[in-house]
């Protein structure tokens, strides 16, 4: 099987696909940062819907996500932005994390693996 790479830098590839599975790499909010976690959220989960796209997929295709909260106090907005966004009876297995992200005006960080058509 081959493996596919998008949006290839020296450091990381935004997206790799591999046998019908689609990694996508840590999206954070490019273009809110400072910005509410509701309004950080939503930019995020527009990227991954954006990446999703170009492999071949969507967010009922979703198998895992993974949510890094710079402060789990932001738990309930981004949570609201969450579920205005996920496809209605497609939840996908779901962890979410307190930690420290790379850029201070980073409030969340979003990990997704979902399979391909």
């Amino acid at each position: 099987m081959t493996i596919q790479r998008f949006h290839i830098s020296k450091r990381l590839s935004e997206v790799t696909v591999y046998n019908g599975v689609a990694y996508l790499a840590g999206q954070i909010p490019a273009n809110t940062p400072n910005q509410p976690i509701y309004e950080q959220t939503k930019d995020v989960l527009a990227e991954i819907d954006r990446l999703l796209a170009e492999v071949n997929s969507d967010k009922t295709r979703i198998l895992r996500a993974e949510v890094v909260l710079a402060d789990m106090n932001d738990y309930a907005e981004m949570n609201r932005a969450w579920d205005e966004w996920v496809a209605e009876n497609n939840s996908p297995a779901r962890a979410c994390i307190e930690a420290k992200l790379a850029n201070e005006s980073w409030k969340v960080e979003i990990v997704i693996t979902a399979a391909t058509n």
